[in-house]
């Protein structure tokens, strides 16, 4: 038996294939618009939350535009100066030192920086790179970055060939400052997302207060010894990316175009580096597990091991205490940031008056002072964990042992602190006949201040919130205020018998028994920071719930 025939179903035309047409998947969008887009929608969205983040944020993009312009202007002014590019190519090694620590201290200033949130997308490490390269235009911080290259390179362009390299310098050096910021970013983003990365963003505003005092330093230097002292420095930037590009261009004005075009070869190619070490990064970041979520029995073992700085305190409750409160300086972010702080203006003020020539060493005191303001508002960083120490104390004797190991542990970081910054003052000044003066100002200046904020610790408690930039929670500032001001001024008039004594000895003894004031002021200074602690610890014992209750608040 035959089988018939096969016959071929003629296909359908009509209106059936015009609507199968018009399903048919289209092609897929560029990621790079895409991401473009989504970063500008976070921008928007971001203002739309309330009218003080639009406020903030319309008010810090004029601002960065008018120095940015006013960068331009000082920069154009400098056409034709024969010390143009000690300035312009520096300028360009500080904009991408900018974006290189950028992403260390404002992890939350871009959502975008870190690529984990991206780790679902189905996208190949190189086109995300490449669309995040250009998302990353899009800012107040790529618009002030603009106007300031296109500043350094027009104050060293001379000539048509330079005015025709100068905008391919500046997307050159544009794109490598933001391809940096990326690589940091990409290589931090467990640090970034962890306690530690938040400890950074709260020194942020110590390094911006050390980086101007630097900056002023400098300037300083700068206008009595002219630009020229910068020029070697800028003669090795210039072969440093993103420098090298502004260099190119100036090395195009000098007729060296085979140096320009070896400055320029040298920024595109840490274009090209940073690119590709930035795609390596997110391949290994969206493929390997988040190894700070596994915990290894080694790392297990040594946090049950007794090692620490609790071996080398005294024992029974001030020993305990002292740990305790140097573990609060080592791990809260909040009590960090405020000891660093206070470390480096204790070390600036007066070293920095020193080397300008300006300062004294009397100045010295300054660091004590500053570290004796940690005293204040010693319940404030428990938080409402300070029930549980609370609990520990039933007595004046016991409020009593709590704050001597507070003050202890203050002691210790202090008073080596104060002498090395007394001493180095003093050698910068030549003036070792004044140190044992001065450390003894410094020593009952530091008493005065522990005893000060012992009191103020009892009698005026305030809480600092855990979250933010913020010291003081709402509605308590005015109290922080009193407690530090008051604090300061008790202290200044409790030190003025040292005063007095330094005073009349330099005025009856023609400096001959100035060392006498180290003793005294160091006797002082404990009988200061004993009589302190007592008259704190029965106001501690009476009024435990109350400092509870403000230390609480939230």
């Amino acid at each position: 038996m035959t089988l018939p025939p096969a016959t071929s179903e003629p296909a359908p035309t009509g209106p059936a294939t015009a609507a199968a047409d018009s399903v048919r998947p289209q092609a897929a969008p560029s990621p790079t618009a895409t991401l473009v887009r989504l970063k500008l929608s976070l921008l928007r969205n971001g203002l739309r939350q309330s009218a003080g983040r639009r406020a903030v944020f319309v008010g810090s993009a004029v601002v960065a535009v008018l120095f940015a312009l006013l960068q331009l202007a000082g920069l154009l002014a400098l056409r034709g100066h024969a010390h143009a590019e000690a300035v312009a190519v520096p300028a360009a090694a500080l904009l991408a030192l900018g974006w290189a620590v950028m992403p260390l201290f404002f992890p939350g200033g871009d959502e975008t920086l870190d690529p984990g949130r991206l780790a679902m997308l189905p996208l190949r490490p190189r086109p995300l790179a490449r669309a995040l390269l250009a998302a990353s235009l899009a800012g107040i911080g790529p618009l002030f970055t603009l106007l300031v290259l296109a500043g350094c390179t027009l104050a060293v362009a001379r000539g048509a060939a330079a005015y025709v390299l100068a905008p391919v310098a500046v997307a050159v050096a544009l794109l490598v400052c933001v391809a940096l910021a990326r690589v940091v970013a990409a290589a931090n983003t467990r640090l970034l997302s962890s306690r530690k990365g938040r400890d950074l963003a709260v020194l942020s505003g110590l390094v911006v207060a050390v980086g101007a005092q630097l900056v002023n330093f400098g300037m300083q230097r700068l206008g009595s010894a002219g630009l020229g002292p910068l020029r070697p420095v800028a003669e090795v930037l210039s072969w440093v990316p993103p420098a090298s590009a502004v260099g190119a261009v100036h090395a195009v004005s000098e007729g060296a175009y085979g140096t320009a075009a070896a400055r320029l070869a040298v920024s595109a190619a840490a274009l090209a580096l940073l690119i590709g070490t930035w795609a390596r990064s997110l391949t290994r970041l969206m493929t390997s597990p988040d190894a700070s979520t596994l915990q290894s029995a080694d790392a297990t073992a040594r946090d049950r091991s007794p090692a620490g700085p609790g071996r080398l305190l005294p024992g029974g409750r001030t020993g305990t205490v002292m740990e305790r409160s140097l573990r609060y300086i080592w791990r809260d972010p909040k009590t960090k940031a405020a000891w660093a702080t206070s470390l480096a203006i204790g070390l600036i003020v007066p070293v920095f008056n020193a080397l300008q020539g300006t300062g004294s060493v009397y100045f010295s005191c300054f660091a004590a002072g500053m570290l004796g303001m940690q005293m204040y508002n010693q319940f404030g960083q428990d938080t409402s964990a300070f029930w549980m120490v609370a609990l520990t104390i039933s007595s004046p004797r016991d409020a009593y042992e709590e704050l001597r190991g507070r003050a202890l542990a203050l002691l210790v970081i202090t008073l080596p602190y104060a002498t090395l910054v007394t001493t180095a003052t003093a050698a910068l000044l030549h003036a070792w006949p004044r140190l044992p003066e001065v450390l003894g100002l410094s020593l009952a200046v530091l008493g005065a201040m522990l005893a000060t904020g012992a009191f103020a610790s009892a009698r005026f408690p305030y809480s600092i919130p855990q979250e933010g930039h913020r010291n003081v929670v709402p509605g308590q500032a005015g109290l922080a205020v009193v407690a530090l001001f008051g604090g300061l001024f008790s202290a200044a008039v409790l030190c003025a018998p040292v005063i007095a004594l330094t005073i009349a000895l330099h005025l009856v003894s023609d400096d001959g028994r100035t060392w006498l004031v180290l003793p005294a002021g160091a006797v002082y200074g404990a009988a200061l920071t004993w009589a302190g602690l007592r008259l704190a610890a029965s106001r501690t014992a009476a009024r435990l719930p109350e400092i509870l209750t403000a230390v609480s608040k939230s």
